[in-house]
């Protein structure tokens, strides 16, 4: 029999959450439930999903969100701070939140957890968010609530803010495109709206105790993916390269203006990093069908939704 119970999603006015939502609605799965502290974008939640209830909280600081766990089959954590340029954020959101939430999942006996980990907890970086994932997904694990972990690399999709979101609002606004030295760092882009009907084939389907790396199925040059960028998007900006400290010098001018900037010296720093993250055959696993990078780019830049809506972060 189809599992009746609530799903809960922390962090669902966000990247993923907003994308999960539609997907799991149009697969009657449910009743849901939404948890997220961002008013601005709540209020675009609300707007899309007027039938679904949604909890405004800090689940690093307040109270009175709890009940919204109570006979929950399925937590999907998907809360977590990206970017910032202080340590305290991403403690606050990726583990005093967690540690809360877990023990709200364990007083309400919970049935599971599908935890939105990231493929940083593999990488060679070390930064403020690459350590608290890592901390993160130790504290879900060790939960004692039966949980299913995955890792997904950069995503990008409906939504996106940071990452590629703001690159091509950048790009559509300047001239010139820098990138940062030759440009030839691999990455595994992944489409958000893939990485969602694995979240729900997790639901359906529990795994317990099993963690999966969810990469992109494509590698791809960092300047290769702008340059797809540019072609899906529309953007006019001539795509030049710059000296590597040059760019991380713009990167701090622009921190001094703007208290949270969607690109940090951390994530340049991190972006540089020469590795690329293990490919399993999710698509066979999961039984879901992966969107080609292109493809991808331009569902999401050519959409009339996206480019009326911005999350902010």
């Amino acid at each position: 029999m189809p599992d009746t119970r609530p799903i809960v999603i922390t962090g669902a006015a966000g990247l993923a959450g907003q994308n999960l939502i539609p997907r799991l609605k149009a697969r009657g799965m449910g009743p849901l439930i939404g948890i997220d502290k961002h008013p601005a974008n709540n209020a675009i939640f609300k707007k899309l999903h007027p039938d679904v209830r949604l909890v405004e909280a800090d689940l690093a600081t307040d109270d009175g969100w709890q009940e919204a766990l109570a006979g929950a089959g399925t937590l999907v954590l998907c809360h977590a701070q990206i970017a910032a340029l202080t340590e305290a954020p991403f403690t606050a959101n990726n583990v005093v939140a967690t540690e809360r939430v877990l023990e709200a999942a364990r007083r309400h006996g919970v049935g599971q957890i599908v935890h939105i980990s990231s493929s940083v907890v593999n990488s060679l970086a070390h930064d403020f968010y690459t350590e608290s994932k890592k901390a993160q997904e130790k504290l879900v694990l060790d939960s004692g609530i039966p949980t299913c972990v995955l890792r997904p690399t950069l995503m990008y999709g409906w939504f996106d803010r940071k990452h590629l979101g703001w690159l091509a609002r950048f790009m559509a606004r300047t001239p010139v495109f820098p990138i940062p030295g030759h440009g030839r760092y691999l990455r595994q882009p992944l489409y958000v709206g893939d990485f969602c009907n694995i979240i729900a084939a997790c639901i359906a389907e529990p795994r317990p105790g099993q963690v999966f790396n969810i990469s992109g199925q494509e590698q791809i040059a960092y300047i290769d993916l702008i340059r797809a960028l540019k072609e899906a998007s529309g953007a006019k900006a001539a795509i030049v390269r710059i000296p590597y400290g040059l760019f991380r010098t713009l990167l701090q001018l622009y921190a001094m203006v703007d208290s949270n900037p969607p690109f940090t010296v951390s994530q340049l720093a991190a972006l540089v990093v020469p590795e690329t993250f293990e490919v399993i055959d999710w698509p066979k696993i999961f039984g879901v069908k992966s969107t080609p990078i292109l493809e991808g780019l331009r569902e999401t830049f050519r959409d009339p939704v996206y480019s009326s809506v911005v999350l902010e972060f």
